[in-house]
């Protein structure tokens, strides 16, 4: 098969992958916190590529998208309704802990709310009048609502009494905020959190202020991101042009033997 038919099947894949990034960046152009991300290209003048079933490519066979970077640009942040919305004034991030498997991640998006949670009983606990097991202890933790609880500026959880005046008072909450050297290579873990790897250095005091009853806007930017989708959806047919084409001269080549 000739390099053209390589060429032009290589750019519509990557074609589709930058729609991708482009498609999940508008679908969360309302998303509070969240950061755009922007499909990085590169030529394969002297890169393999995977193919099907594992099968490398040879070199010079079009362009690959290498990784799609995030724009940490931040953006306005209007007020709310809620007491438990929160928004960072500058830079830095919210802590969060996933009680199910340890992960700390790291997010702007700060529309919490509250979660009940049960500590087991201590191991040396008495047990009950009629000799019950020991019940466990109710508390309710500030959390992103799907089960990961907000870290204080030491990184202990935030334990909140409902029923008490002022509990969720910024001062009597004393959210956390946390930042780091260098943001590239950030993990996007979902819409709005990520996962620091070794690159990004230890996590250290944040810079910003927290702001209550207000959140972060999307730094999506919709009119960028459609002229985006339009390039992509042209490159997109140009290249699959370009797979006929090849696929003519062949038949055509093939008919004159």
């Amino acid at each position: 098969m000739n390099m053209s038919f390589w060429n032009a099947a290589v750019g519509a894949q990557q074609q589709m992958l930058r729609m991708q990034v482009q498609g999940n960046n508008i679908a969360n152009v309302n998303t509070s916190g969240y950061k755009a991300e922007v499909a990085t290209f590169a030529e394969l003048m002297f890169r393999d590529v995977e193919g099907i079933d594992g099968e490398r490519l040879p070199k010079g066979t079009g362009t690959y998208m290498t990784k799609a970077t995030t724009n940490y640009t931040t953006r306005a942040i209007m007020g709310s309704d809620r007491e438990l919305d929160f928004a960072i004034e500058g830079n830095g991030f919210f802590g969060l802990y996933d009680p199910s498997d340890g992960e700390i991640s790291f997010t702007r998006d700060g529309s919490f709310t509250i979660t009940q949670f049960f500590l087991p009983p201590d191991e040396n606990a008495e047990p009950g009048p009629d000799g019950e097991d020991p019940e466990p202890t109710e508390v309710w933790r500030l959390s992103d609502g799907d089960g990961r609880f907000v870290l204080d500026a030491w990184g202990n959880f935030i334990t909140v009494d409902p029923m008490e005046e002022g509990a969720y008072n910024l001062d009597n909450l004393n959210i956390g905020v946390f930042d780091f050297q260098i943001y590239d290579g950030k993990l996007h873990a979902d819409d709005s959190r990520f996962i620091p790897i070794d690159k990004n250095g230890g996590v250290r005091v944040g810079s910003g202020t927290v702001r209550q009853g207000m959140l972060e806007m999307s730094n999506v930017d919709l009119g960028t991101e459609l002229v985006k989708v339009i390039e992509a959806q042209r490159a997109y047919g140009v290249a699959l042009k370009m797979v006929m084409t090849s696929d003519e001269i062949e038949q055509t080549i093939n008919g004159l033997r």
